[in-house]
C-alpha cells in the first residue's frame, strides 16, 4: 500500500482534481459484491419452507386476506432483514399478534387495520430514534410469557371451530360457548384433514433412524400440510380451500375510519406487542447463538428501527403487523446460518411463491392451515415457562396476565399484569420477617426478605434483645438493604463490639459476608470490599503526634501483621476452611512448580488465578535456577527434587518480571569486585547476561516488538536461560525424557498487569506472546499455558 504524497509529485497533470487522490477513497471500479454462503442460502430454504404455510395460517387466524400473510413475510424477510439490528431474527406475521390483528379487523375493518400498522410502525421508529429498546426488557418476564399464553389459549379456541368445520365467534367466551354445537354438528372432511395434519406434525419429529434423521431435515409443518392437501386432492374431498384472489384486487391501506381514542389504543397496542416480542426474540436469539464467533450480538435500537420500517411497508402494502418469529428464527439458527442473508433470501423466496405458486397454494384445505396454528396456539402456552415462573414465585402475575388476555384483550390484560407485579414487588419489599432465638449461647438474628428502612423498627428491637458481651450471628436472607437499615445495623454493631461482644453477619446459604466499615481493627478506615491495592490499612490522621518511639509501636511496623492476620481471621478465613481442611487431610498435591521472584508485587495466586494446594512455589531474587554443583546450599536444587520426584508436578514455569530489581543489580554489579551474599547470589545469573549482550545473539521479542531497554531484554534473556539450567537437573531431565514433564517460560508486565507466555524458543533467541482470556490450553491449576514440551 503506498504512502500518500502530494498530487504534484507523482501525477504529471497537475490541473487534475485532488478529490482523485484522496487517500481514503475507495478504488474505482465495480462495487464488492458481499457473496451469499451455501449455509445462508440452505437456511433460508428452510425457514421459507416453515414460513410459506405459517404466514397462511396466520391470515386466515385473524380473518385477513390471505395475500397479507405472504406480503407481511416477504416484507418481514427483505426489510427488516436488511435494516433490523439481529442479523439471525426472521420476522413476518407472528402468532403472538394474531388476536390483536383479528380484533382490529373485526372492529374498523381490514384497510384502517393497515393504517394502523403503518402508524404503529412509524412508532417505533420514534421509540428506536429516542433509543429506549432496552427499556422494554425491563417488562417482567412472567408478563411476557402470560401475555403469549393468553394469545395463544384465544388462537387455540378459535382454530378449534374451523378444524372441526364451523366458524369461529369474536371472542373467547362466544368460542367456548358455541363449541357444544359446533361438536354435535362435525364435518367428516374437515376434521379427517385436520386429524392428519397434527399427526404429521406431531410424528415428523419423532422419526426414528437414520432415514429419520434424514426426513427430519424437511420442516414438520410443511409435510403437515403437504401431506393434507395432497390427500384432500386425491380422495375429492369437498372443503374450503385457500382462496387467493388476484394481486390486481389486493386491498391497501386506507384512510383511517374510527373514534380517535380507540385508534391511539390500537396503535399503542399493535407497537407495544411488536416491540416487546421482536426485542425478547433478538435477546433470545443471542443466547441460542452464544457459542458462536461469526455472529454479531444485536443491536436493540437498530433492530427496534427495522421493525418500524417494515411494519410501515407491510402496511401500506396491504399486509399484516410484523415481528420476531420464535419458531422461524429458531429454525435459523439451528439450520446454520452466518449472516442476515438467509433472512433476506427468504423473503424472496416467499415473493416467488406468491407469484409464482398461486394455484398450488389454492389446494390447500383450511381446516389443515386452522390445525398447524391451533397447533402453535397450544405451544405458546409453555410449561417450562410455567415452570420457571413458579420457581420464582411469579406465578401470580403469569396467571392474572394470562386470564387478562384471555378475558379482556392484550393491552388489557399486560396492564393488568404489569400492576400485579409491582404489588407482587411491594409486597417483597414491604414483607420483612425478623425473628431471634438462641442456640447453644449464640444468639441468631434471622432476617427473611428484603432490608429497608420500614423493617428498621422490629430489626433494632430485636438487635436490642441480644445481652451486652454475647455472641450474635445475623443472617440476610435477602437480596436488598437499603441506607437507613445498613447505618442501623452499623450502629448497633459497634456499640455491640465495643461492650466485648462479637458480632458475624452471614448471607443466604450462611456464607459470611463483608462486614459494615470500621467494624475490624480500630483505627482502621479500609473496607472489606475496597478492591486490592499495594498497601495495608491506613490509620486515620491524629491531631496530635507522639514520640517516634509510640509512632513506631502504633505505626504499621508495629500493628500491620496483627491487623492483617485478624482480617483473614474474620474475613478469608471462614470461606476458605472448608477447602484447607480437605487438604489438611489429602495432603498436597499440586499440579506445576511456579519458580518467580521475591519480588513484593509478584502475587502468584493473583496472576495465574490460582488457589490453596495449586502451585509449589518457590521464590528467590531473580527467579535463578543454578546449574547442578555450583549452589553453596543446594536449596533451588533441593525444591525441584521435591516437586519432581515426589509430588510428580507436570510442568514447571519459569516467571520473570519487568523491572527487576536484581537484573538491574546483574548489568551494574562488577564481578571483580568485593563479594557479598547478592552478589555471589547473582553470579548465577552471569550466563543470563553473556547470553543478552552477545551481539551475535537476535534479542527476545515481547509480542512482536523489541524489549525497551536492557534490563527488559535481559529480564527475558533470563528466563530462557534458567530454562536451559532447568534441563540439566537429573530428576528435569528424567521426567522430559518420560514425556512426564513440561516446561514453561513466562513474563509478568508489571505496569500492564499482562502476562506472556515463551511460544517460541530457540538457540537463537525467543518470543513472548501476550496470553488473551481466551488464549491457550487452560491447566488444571488454572493458569492459561501454551506449550513448549522441551
Amino acid at each position: 500500500m503506498s504512502a500518500c504524497v502530494p498530487t504534484h509529485a507523482t501525477d504529471p497533470d497537475p490541473n487534475r482534481t485532488e478529490r482523485d487522490h484522496r487517500p481514503h477513497s475507495p478504488p474505482k471500479g465495480p462495487r464488492r459484491r458481499v457473496p451469499v454462503s451455501a449455509a445462508d442460502l440452505s437456511a433460508s430454504v428452510a425457514v421459507f419452507l416453515i414460513a410459506l404455510p405459517l404466514s397462511l395460517g396466520i391470515a386466515l387466524a385473524t380473518d385477513a386476506p390471505l395475500q397479507a400473510g405472504l406480503v407481511a413475510a416477504a416484507v418481514g424477510g427483505l426489510v427488516a432483514g436488511r435494516l433490523g439490528g439481529s442479523p439471525l431474527q426472521v420476522s413476518g406475521p407472528a402468532a403472538g399478534l394474531t388476536v390483536v390483528t383479528a380484533d382490529l379487523i373485526h372492529q374498523y375493518g381490514w384497510r384502517t387495520t393497515c393504517a394502523i400498522t403503518v402508524f404503529a410502525g412509524l412508532s417505533q421508529l420514534g421509540l428506536a430514534h429516542l433509543r429506549v429498546a432496552r427499556s422494554a426488557l425491563a417488562v417482567s418476564p412472567a408478563i411476557v410469557h402470560g401475555m403469549l399464553a393468553g394469545i395463544g389459549v384465544t388462537i387455540a379456541v378459535a382454530q378449534l371451530h374451523i378444524v372441526l368445520g364451523g366458524t369461529p365467534q369474536s371472542s373467547v367466551s362466544a368460542n367456548i360457548g358455541a363449541l357444544p354445537a359446533q361438536l354435535a354438528h362435525l364435518h367428516p372432511a374437515a376434521v379427517s384433514m385436520s386429524a392428519l395434519t397434527l399427526v404429521l406434525l406431531l410424528a415428523w419429529p419423532r422419526l426414528p433412524g437414520r432415514v429419520g434423521r434424514q426426513l427430519r431435515t424437511v420442516p414438520a409443518a410443511l409435510v403437515a400440510v403437504a401431506g393434507a392437501t395432497a390427500t384432500a386432492a386425491f380422495a375429492a374431498l369437498s372443503l374450503p380451500k385457500v382462496d387467493l384472489p388476484s394481486w390486481r384486487s389486493h386491498a391497501l391501506a386506507g384512510v383511517p375510519d374510527g373514534p380517535t381514542l380507540g385508534l391511539v389504543a390500537a396503535v399503542l397496542t399493535t407497537t407495544l406487542v411488536c416491540s416487546v416480542q421482536s426485542l425478547l426474540g433478538a435477546v433470545a436469539m443471542d443466547k441460542l447463538a452464544a457459542g458462536r464467533t461469526d455472529v454479531r450480538r444485536s443491536d436493540l435500537d437498530r433492530e427496534l428501527r427495522g421493525q418500524g420500517a417494515a411494519n410501515v411497508v407491510s402496511g401500506i402494502l396491504g399486509g399484516l403487523p410484523i415481528a420476531g418469529v420464535a419458531v422461524r428464527s429458531t429454525a435459523n439458527v439451528r439450520a446454520g446460518a452466518t449472516s442476515r442473508n438467509s433472512t433476506m433470501l427468504h423473503g424472496v423466496w416467499v415473493v416467488a411463491a406468491a407469484l409464482l405458486l398461486v394455484p398450488a397454494l389454492e389446494l390447500i384445505p383450511l381446516a389443515s392451515l386452522a390445525a398447524l396454528v391451533m397447533a402453535v396456539g397450544v405451544q405458546m402456552v409453555s410449561l417450562h415457562h410455567i415452570r420457571t415462573v413458579t420457581r420464582h414465585r411469579e406465578v401470580l402475575v403469569y396467571a392474572v396476565t394470562t386470564f387478562g388476555v384471555i378475558a379482556l384483550g392484550v393491552l388489557e390484560g399486560v396492564a393488568l399484569g404489569i400492576a400485579v407485579a409491582v404489588g407482587v414487588a411491594l409486597h417483597r419489599l414491604t414483607r420483612t420477617r425478623i425473628t431471634h432465638e438462641e442456640k447453644e449461647g449464640v444468639h441468631h438474628v434471622h432476617v427473611r426478605g428484603q432490608l429497608t428502612f420500614l423493617a428498621v423498627p422490629r430489626l433494632s428491637r430485636a438487635l436490642h434483645q441480644v445481652p451486652q458481651g454475647a455472641a450474635v450471628v445475623v443472617e440476610l436472607d435477602g437480596s436488598f438493604m437499603d441506607h437507613a437499615a445498613y447505618e442501623s445495623l452499623q450502629d448497633w454493631q459497634h456499640a455491640h463490639h465495643a461492650r466485648g461482644g462479637s458480632v458475624e453477619i452471614t448471607g443466604r446459604a450462611g456464607t459470611r459476608i463483608a462486614e459494615p466499615a470500621g467494624s475490624s481493627a480500630a483505627g482502621c478506615r479500609c473496607r472489606p470490599w475496597t478492591p486490592w491495592r499495594n498497601h495495608q490499612c491506613e490509620a486515620p490522621a491524629t491531631p496530635t503526634r507522639g514520640t517516634p518511639q509510640e509512632e513506631a509501636a502504633e505505626g504499621p511496623n508495629g500493628h500491620q501483621l496483627a491487623r492483617g492476620i485478624s482480617a483473614f481471621q474474620r474475613n478469608t478465613a471462614p470461606l476458605v476452611r472448608g477447602e484447607l481442611a480437605r487438604l489438611a487431610r489429602e495432603g498436597q498435591q499440586p499440579s506445576q512448580l511456579f519458580l518467580t521472584c521475591a519480588d513484593s508485587r509478584l502475587i502468584t495466586s493473583m496472576i495465574t488465578a490460582s488457589g490453596p494446594g495449586d502451585l509449589f512455589v518457590v521464590r528467590n531474587v531473580g527467579n535463578l535456577v543454578p546449574l547442578p554443583g555450583e549452589e553453596s546450599d543446594d536449596s533451588v536444587a533441593a525444591a525441584i527434587e521435591y516437586a519432581v520426584d515426589v509430588l510428580n508436578v507436570r510442568s514447571i514455569t519459569v516467571c520473570g518480571h519487568s523491572g527487576c530489581g536484581a537484573m538491574q543489580a546483574l548489568l551494574k554489579t562488577d564481578p571483580h569486585g568485593a563479594q557479598t551474599p547478592l552478589k555471589r547470589w547473582l553470579r548465577h545469573g552471569r550466563p543470563s547476561l553473556d547470553r543478552a549482550t552477545d551481539k551475535n545473539r537476535p534479542w527476545a521479542r515481547l509480542a512482536g516488538r523489541e524489549p525497551a531497554d536492557a534490563v527488559e531484554q535481559l529480564c527475558l534473556t533470563n528466563v530462557i536461560q534458567q530454562l536451559e539450567h532447568l534441563r540439566a537437573h537429573d530428576s528435569v531431565a528424567r521426567a522430559l525424557r518420560e514425556g512426564a514433564l513440561e516446561l514453561h517460560g513466562m513474563y509478568f508486565h508489571v505496569g500492564e498487569a499482562q502476562a506472556y507466555l515463551l511460544t517460541e524458543e530457540s538457540p537463537d533467541g525467543g518470543v513472548f506472546d501476550k496470553v488473551a482470556g481466551t488464549a491457550g490450553t487452560a491447566d488444571p491449576t488454572g493458569t492459561v499455558l501454551h506449550d513448549t514440551r522441551a
